[in-house]
Order: structure tokens, then sequence, then C-alpha cells
């Protein structure tokens, strides 16, 4: 149950009586089972003068405002709540309910408007339209605060992730402006290369960020096709067969003739090449990397598994692992480029096929990441 604060302002003392008689015994029930019970606790001013001092000190959820009053009348309170920005809703009571006054207190930010005068039913009907409405606000600027919250937490870690590489290259730069280098080009080489290397690291993450919000604003443009998740996985598997050799680690590829999905050739191979880079990247040398796709059980789709012998992880870092911008941090990682991306990406991608992700770890034994992918 929850209570709204209802601010009834009117220089009638009748009417302020009669108002809160009604509402007092009264409860709006929202719900398909109507077990969401509002009820209301019910203040009132005899002015508008005395209605903008009290919302001043506590603005009310609901402000029940007469039209005619000495002193301040409702469209000058109608006004100033607006100029204030009170996040309070407005019923307008008067006995001057003609069309050109509704459309007046509209513009100064009514919600309504109840005709004086106006049975107890009335009155019901009244609250419960402004509740509804009332409610449907409310949710509407938390979404909003919760958007700016995540925008703005989004382009903190952004910055934070840009901020390290570029300070590197500038300090690559630097040298080479300098003449810190010296005059050696094998050196002044070096000094070029690992500035390459953190410009690499910035373009990944910035088409990381593109994928991520076109897929989740749903504008990514699809071209969807008969595919063989066999020659996908394949093709994967060869970009990165140099860097597992350098490092003695084999990968075994195990799957039918013919695994045929009909899906975007992007984004599949997104989803191979983050689970096989990965399983490459924190495997350990000389280790195992097995790439298994098999009919998914008792549903049309296939089962895509990506097991390694790396340095597995932790069960809270299991947890956090599908979050974006989140990276595994230890000193077996440190030295591991990423952009903490990719497997928020790959879910993502994996939910557009009606399945999802999902993953099991053991420190220093390693990790298994198995994707589903509904035909």
């Amino acid at each position: 149950m929850e209570t709204l604060r209802v601010l009834v302002v009117d220089d009638e003392t009748g009417m302020r009586l009669a108002v809160s008689r009604v509402l007092n015994t009264y409860s709006v029930r929202l719900g398909e089972s109507g077990d969401e019970a509002i009820t209301f606790a019910i203040e009132s001013a005899e002015s508008g003068e005395d209605a903008l001092d009290r919302m001043a000190a506590s603005v009310p959820d609901i402000c029940l405002l007469d039209m005619k009053m000495p002193g301040m009348s409702g469209l000058d309170v109608l006004q100033e709540i607006m100029q204030r920005k009170y996040d309070t809703l407005t019923v307008m009571i008067t006995a001057y309910a003609t069309l050109e006054m509704a459309i007046e207190a509209t513009k100064r930010g009514a919600h309504d408007v109840l005709p004086k005068p106006f049975t107890p039913d009335d009155l019901r009907v009244a609250m419960r339209r402004a509740v509804r409405h009332y409610l449907i606000q409310r949710e509407a600027r938390r979404l909003a605060a919760e958007k700016r919250q995540v925008r703005f937490q989004f382009i903190s870690v952004l910055g934070h992730e840009l901020k390290a590489p570029l300070a590197a290259v500038e300090g690559f730069l630097q040298i080479l402006k300098d003449g810190t280098a010296g005059h050696d080009p094998a050196v002044a080489a070096r000094v070029i290369d690992r500035a390459l290397v953190r410009t690499e690291g910035m373009r990944k993450l910035i088409v990381d960020l593109l994928n991520l919000t076109r897929i989740e604003s749903g504008q990514k443009r699809r071209d969807l096709a008969e595919n063989d998740l066999r020659e996908v996985a394949i093709a994967s598997i060869e970009t990165i067969t140099a860097s597992a050799a350098g490092r003695g680690i084999a990968i075994q590829l195990h799957a039918p003739d013919r695994a045929l999905l009909v899906g975007d050739r992007g984004e599949l191979d997104i989803i191979f090449n983050n689970l096989v880079s990965n399983a490459v990247k924190y495997n350990r040398d000389d280790g195992r990397v097995d790439v298994t796709i098999a009919p998914e059980d008792g549903t049309p789709g296939w089962r895509i598994r990506v097991a390694d012998t790396g340095i597995g992880m932790s069960p809270d870092d299991v947890s956090r692992l599908f979050q974006e911008f989140f990276r595994v941090k230890n000193d077996q990682t440190r030295h591991i480029a990423g952009t903490g991306l990719g497997l928020s990406i790959v879910r993502k991608l994996a939910q557009l096929y009606g399945g999802d992700v999902r993953v099991e770890s053991e420190p220093g034994v390693g990790s298994a990441f198995t994707v589903t992918l509904r035909a």
C-alpha cells in the first residue's frame, strides 16, 4: 500500500472538509487483481499564497486547486508551480469550466479540470485518473534519472579506458619529438610499434562500442542468410592460429560436416572471434582450446562450446563477467589487453538468436563458454 500526499486548495472551508471526507475513506486499486492500493494523506490550504508556502516546504504529490480565490487565483498558482518546476500533479476545481479556461489551465500545467458542483463519485473518478497519470509521470522521471546516471557512468568509464592509452601514445610521440630515443632507427621503430599497439587498442574499443550501441538500439543492419557454423569457426581459428602457435597452444574443432543456421555472418564472426581469442589470450603456454559445435538439445538450434586450459576465474569474477567494461584483474591478467566489452556483446548477440551464454570456470584449471543459438 502506498500513500500519496494531496493538497486541497480552496477558500471555502466546507469544500475543503467535503473533499477531505471523501478522500480519507477512498483508495485507488491498481494492478490486474486490484491488490495494489493507493491511499491519500490530505492537507489543506485556504488561499493560493498559503498553498505556495506549503509547497515551498514540501511539494505534495497531487494538488486539487480552486480556480477562483481571493488574492492569487488558481491560474496564478499554476503559473508559479510551473515556474518553480514543482513535481506535483494539479487538478483544477472550478465553477467556470469553459473550454477556454480548460485550455488555459492545461497550458499552465494542469492535468485535469473538475467542474463544480461535483459529486463524491465525480471526485473519485477524477482522483483515479490523476493517480494513474501521476504514477506514469513518476516512472518516467525515474527512468529519465536512471538514463542520466547510466550515461554518466558510461562516459566516466569510457574516459577512464581511453585516458591511459592516449597518455601512452602522447608519451611515445614526445620521446620521438625530443630525440630521447636517439638516432637509432631500431629504437625509434620500437617506440612507434608500442604506440601503434595502443592505438589499435583504442580502435578496437571504438568498434566494440559501436557494435554494442547498434545492437542495444536495434539499429544494427542485419543481413540474414544461411551460414555454416563450421566454416565460421574455421575462419575464426585461422585468424588466431599464428598467435596460438607462438605459445604452443593447440586448437581443436569438433563439429559435424555441416551446421547450418540462418543468421548474420558478421554477428557469428563476432561471437566466434571473441570466444576463441579469449580462450587463447587467457590460456597457459602449451595449453589447449577445444571448439565444439553440436545440435541444441530439444530445440532447433546449435550449441557452441569453447573450452580452454587457462588461468580460470573465481566465482566472483564469473558473476560479473558479462558486465560492460568488466575485465578480470589479477597478476596473471595484468598484461592482457582488452576492452571489457566483448563478452557483453556476445551475450546480446546470442539473445538476438533466442539463446544465451553461460560459463563454467575454475581457477588454475580453465574456462568453458557455451553459447546457444536457436534456428
